[in-house]
């Protein structure tokens, strides 16, 4: 099988007659070189030297953009004169216009250099990871547009960077999205350490883009939580006056500009994350055994009950959500509505966690290998879930310190510590159930089975023709035999042919029943631990993602209920909510993929 067409992606022009499964001709292929290790010996060794020294200095370029920019951001937020917003919007179109130019010359000369793009990650880049950088990215264009519209009503108090940046954003979001749509699964064997030097700047770019979107959006939380009648800015930045005037359209920017602010940070993560596996691969080289012979594909086949209880969440939660928010709108949420809130959680998380702990049973039990080849992929994946769990486990520990150190049993205060109790199993115990099932290899028995089956069927109905063929040219034959006895052999002929064809249609049908019978019962020996897997993986993908849509746009009671504020103080809380709550939102997006991949292979 060639290698372009199991990773699904078009070869480039230059080596389009390259097979993955065969190696390249060692003329191809550019080893890496060094000016450190230019003495050594071994090709192999000084190559491999090489790739090690370029990922050193352009992981240390990327840590000092991040510091850099973190300083900046920090100096805005605690220094109210010394550094401005606008001041971390120049730096942060410097760095976007050094990561367009990088990429414009990765589009135009380094791809498409002779024998560039030898191979690729067939793991690299999954349909749902570059269309939730397309979806993402719309949503981030939008928001920017919005607040282009906003800045420029509002321009008799607004600066003409906050026209400026959004669009330039709008330019880097479009460039960055179509680079990755078409790029993410290349292992690039030219210009290793330039290569690697534009995704680490490009990197630290997004990770400061998020950091500064973070810092907003907790902004806005502390708008609508203390200083609802104040439009609130940050420190040092000329627009803390400005109030939107009472029109239309104003409002409308306004509502849009909050509606798809949370986008922009899960924009910034998944760019991240995928150029962060552009970065490992470059300089790879994959042999034939990396390339997967059978690609499963998403169909919704066999599982009922997951959808149904998945559903049923969905539905539930969207109904709390929007009771919620609108006695959080008109005024501040009664006890009654954080009861609620928190009812639906203790209810759903303990599901959640059983369903996980089954799963991960069922992984115990059956018999599929693990898959122990090097991806990069699913070793970042592995790392994200344990990285973004932290925020909600940690939010959830100063919780449980907060009710016991005061009062535990009052109503509303037990319903938060088993709520924070569950949600620290429930995060525990699915990213258990994820990062093994992304440790196995997929199913392929039952397609084997399917294509035998296709196989078969073909073959029988190949073979009926052949059978009217010769009964035809039998028939044929006989007629050119005399009258006189043509009407006696025609009714030996008919009845020989009638008491053959009942028992050829009689052993057919007994052959058929028999494989029918066969593949049944090996479907249903082993399906069993498929179709729950399966379902399994459908509820936990439609918890998960309602569970990301509550935080996300908005319901955010852990900081309006008031308990861990009166207990840590403001701003310490404001801290750690500031810590864990975008780690929450990523957590539930980024399970929503692993779950998908666990559902497909299953």
């Amino acid at each position: 099988m060639p290698g372009n067409k199991a990773s699904g992606q078009k070869p480039c022009h230059h080596c389009k007659s390259t097979s993955a499964s065969t190696p390249p001709d060692t003329s191809t292929i550019h080893h890496e070189k060094f000016w450190l290790y230019r003495h050594c010996s071994s090709v192999q060794q000084r190559a491999r030297q090489a790739q090690k020294a370029g990922q050193l200095f352009s992981g240390l370029l990327a840590m000092n953009v991040v510091f850099l920019g973190s300083a900046f951001i920090s100096s805005m937020i605690f220094s109210q004169v010394a550094i401005t917003l606008a001041d971390v919007w120049i730096l942060l179109s410097i760095l976007k216009a050094l990561c367009l130019g990088w990429i414009i010359c990765y589009l135009l000369g380094t791809s498409r250099q002779p024998h560039a793009v030898l191979y690729q990650d067939s793991h690299a880049g999954p349909m749902w990871i570059r269309g939730s950088v397309l979806l993402f990215g719309s949503f981030s264009i939008l928001l920017n547009v919005f607040q282009i519209g906003y800045s420029t009503i509002l321009i008799q108090c607004k600066s003409s960077m906050e026209i400026v940046f959004p669009s330039i954003a709008i330019l880097f979001i479009c460039t960055q999205a179509f680079f990755l749509w078409h790029h993410s699964k290349d292992c690039i064997q030219v210009q290793h350490n330039f290569t690697r030097c534009g995704l680490m700047l490009t990197i630290a770019t997004n990770l400061l883009l998020w950091l500064l979107a973070v810092t907003n959006d907790t902004t806005h939380v502390e708008i609508e939580s203390q200083l609802r009648e104040v439009e609130q800015g940050f420190a040092g930045n000329k627009t803390t006056s400005c109030t939107c005037p009472n029109t239309t359209i104003c409002k409308v920017f306004q509502k849009g500009y909050i509606l798809f602010y949370p986008f922009n940070t899960e924009y910034c993560l998944i760019c991240s994350s995928v150029l962060y596996v552009m970065w490992k691969n470059v300089g790879r080289h994959i042999s034939h055994h990396h390339v997967p012979h059978i690609k499963p594909k998403f169909k919704i086949q066999g599982v009922v009950l997951g959808p149904l209880l998945g559903t049923t969440a969905v539905i539930i939660g969207i109904c709390v959500f929007m009771i919620y928010q609108i006695r959080a709108t008109h005024s501040s949420p009664s006890r009654q509505v954080f009861i609620m809130y928190y009812s639906y959680y203790i209810v759903l998380l303990p599901l959640m966690s059983v369903g996980a702990v089954i799963g991960t049973i069922i992984h115990a039990l059956e018999k599929r290998e693990l898959d122990t080849l090097k991806n990069p992929t699913r070793s970042l994946d592995v790392i994200l879930l344990t990285g973004a769990a932290l925020g909600q486990i940690g939010m959830s520990y100063f919780s449980i310190v907060a009710i016991v150190a005061t009062d535990p049993r009052d109503l509303l205060n037990s319903l938060i510590l088993s709520y924070s109790l569950l949600l620290i199993f429930q995060n525990i115990t699915q990213n258990v159930f994820i990062i093994d099932g992304l440790h196995r290899q997929p199913f392929v028995r039952a397609s084997e089975a399917t294509h035998a089956g296709h196989a078969g069927q073909h073959a029988v109905a190949s073979e009926l023709p052949c059978e009217e063929e010769t009964t035809t040219s039998s028939k044929q034959e006989h007629t050119q035999m005399p009258p006189s006895k043509e009407e006696e052999m025609k009714e030996e002929q008919n009845c020989e042919a009638y008491d053959q064809r009942q028992v050829s249609m009689l052993e057919l049908g007994q052959e058929i029943q028999k494989v029918s019978l066969s593949y049944l019962h090996t479907y249903s020996h082993l399906s069993w631990k498929r179709r729950v897997l399966r379902e399994i993986s459908f509820f936990l993908v439609l918890c998960n993602i309602i569970l990301w849509i509550i935080p996300t746009f908005g319901a955010h009671p852990v900081f309006e209920n008031g308990l861990e504020k009166s207990f840590y103080g403001y701003s310490t809380w404001f801290a750690i909510v500031n810590f864990g709550l975008p780690l929450g939102v990523f957590y539930r997006m980024h399970s929503v993929g692993g779950l998908l991949e666990i559902y497909v292979t299953a």
